[in-house]
């Protein structure tokens, strides 16, 4: 196995998704006192169910995988606490920021002592980068398309709507980076991908979910009733194939029912793959579902502010340039998404990734020396007893601290996916 290491790039990711999260909370505050004091109240409350629902959401993610790890903690942040104020921390919605601090903490320490904090400080990333991408798109995609919405209604620019537009594009940028980055750290050396490949994934990434975020924008700001029934039905055929997929991500029953409607959430955005093996047709499927719902939905918007502009008139020729440019730029997404999957993606079987299978403990590469280990002729053995060739047995003494090497399994299972 090989090891895994956490660079400045990590760090740096890491300390900018925490700023524009701590950014975003401020923009969310003044946004909701904003529209209380216009008076729009139904914009309020959507944001508010964003916010609330997609902060809930986290905390219970965070909180079971605490669980399902018998709520071990490794960091001095984390064993400040007991369990039942680590309950509390997570019942008042800070569960997230909590972690944030123990990557911070176990980031500045591997700068000092590489072989403790190193790997831990990865492992408690990999987990941090799913609850972030998990926030991406059940709080700042739909923010985005209120956003949208709204200036679109409005028909004018408002510095703080568009500035709360412009944040929540950004935080899902950082994240979906984010979350390739901790995929691509399971990659062994010889198989590392270039700066070109990663620059082909955001950009695919990114003409996909705008694309797709702008058509649900146009659709709300003419038909703003119909956009609920719209996500209602769509996320629940999502989900129905979601569970006819199997997954097995969580380690129990309503862990994996919530992770499989999460799926679902996260599919009515952007493609997320959740089994192991080859997804083509799949993908294929679920990008051509997609294709045509955002046709649909640019056509409908089209028609209507063709015939009955509910605020204010666009010329029909501009009307359907844009919808043309919306519907242009998703098919150049999977052009992009075609083209990387040809040129940089490597396909691995699950044990050539680093980390060993999934659902073991913690890993530690051919070359580490565990508490109670020597290393003789460069292999390590159990210290209690050598055999020798004349005398018997005679003990041998301690070996030095231990450099254990974590792997965080549900990452794993995600990169067994993505790379298979």
């Amino acid at each position: 196995m090989g090891v895994f290491k956490y660079s400045l790039v990590d760090f740096f990711f890491t300390c900018v998704g925490l700023l524009f999260l701590l950014f975003d909370i401020v923009l969310d505050v003044l946004t909701a006192v904003s529209f209380y004091q216009e008076k729009a109240y139904v914009c309020l409350g959507i944001l508010l169910l964003f916010l609330v629902g997609s902060s809930v959401l986290v905390q219970i993610f965070s909180w079971l995988w605490y669980s399902y790890e018998d709520f071990k903690r490794e960091t001095k942040v984390e064993r400040c606490l007991s369990q039942s104020q680590l309950k509390l921390l997570h019942v008042l919605q800070l569960g997230i920021y909590f972690r944030h601090a123990g990557v911070v903490e176990t980031s500045v320490c591997s700068s000092t002592d590489i072989a403790d904090h190193e790997s831990l400080a990865v492992y408690l990333s990999h987990d941090l980068s799913l609850l972030r991408l998990i926030e991406t798109f059940s709080e700042s995609a739909p923010q985005f398309v209120l956003m949208f919405t709204i200036i679109l209604q409005r028909g004018q620019l408002d510095p703080l709507t568009v500035l709360k537009a412009v944040v929540s594009a950004t935080a899902i940028a950082v994240n979906v980076t984010m979350y390739h980055r901790a995929l691509h750290s399971f990659l062994p050396e010889e198989k590392k991908q270039q700066l070109l490949s990663s620059a082909v994934y955001f950009l695919w990434n990114l003409f996909l979910i705008s694309s797709r975020l702008t058509a649900l924008a146009l659709f709300a700001s003419v038909l703003p009733c119909f956009i609920f029934t719209h996500f209602i039905c769509s996320w629940l055929l999502l989900f129905f194939f979601v569970w006819r997929s199997k997954t097995d991500f969580m380690d129990s029953p309503g862990g994996e029912w919530l992770y499989r409607a999460t799926v679902g959430l996260i599919w009515y955005f952007d493609w997320f793959n959740v089994v192991e093996g080859r997804t083509r047709y799949r993908t294929l499927l679920y990008h051509a579902y997609i294709l045509v719902d955002v046709l649909l939905l640019c056509s409908l918007w089209c028609w209507k502010m063709s015939t009955a502009p509910p605020y204010f008139v666009i010329p029909q020729l501009y009307a359907m340039i844009t919808a043309v440019s919306v519907v242009s730029v998703y098919i150049l997404g999977i052009l992009l998404k075609i083209v990387y999957y040809k040129c940089y993606h490597p396909n691995l079987a699950k044990d050539e990734l680093k980390g060993g299978p999934t659902g073991q403990g913690p890993m530690r590469s051919s070359g580490d020396v565990l508490d109670g280990d020597v290393v003789i002729d460069g292999d390590s053995v159990p210290q209690t007893i050598i055999l020798m060739e004349d005398t018997g047995f005679r003990s041998m003494p301690s070996s030095p601290a231990p450099s254990v090497q974590r792997c965080n399994k549900r990452m794993r299972k995600l990169a067994e996916n993505f790379y298979s």
